[in-house]
């Protein structure tokens, strides 16, 4: 995914519109596919941005990684404990 398709912030305010980037970026993935997506230009965002990744990795026909994460977003991720579902721990 290229990392301009990606928003630099996920608000309540513009995670639909983030949403739909993000989609249309995926829509080539398909069940046998991985897609990676870069996070690290993405430093403004609240909990809305959790729901933005969760709903990416459920509707992605493949394997979805989200790439070099901010540490506060994985902070966040942990406090909702939703890191494991978002994160490989293993991984990055």
């Amino acid at each position: 995914m290229p990392g301009d398709t990606f928003p630099s912030e996920i608000r309540l305010t513009n995670a639909v519109a983030a949403l739909e980037q993000a989609r249309v970026a995926l829509g080539s993935v398909t069940a046998s596919a991985t897609a990676s997506i870069d996070l690290a230009g993405l430093t403004a965002f609240d909990s809305s941005a959790l729901a933005v990744l969760a709903a990416l990795r459920r509707e992605a026909g493949g394997t979805l990684h989200f790439a070099n994460p901010h540490a506060n977003l994985r902070q966040l991720a942990a406090l909702y404990g939703v890191d494991a579902l978002l994160f490989d721990p293993a991984v990055e």
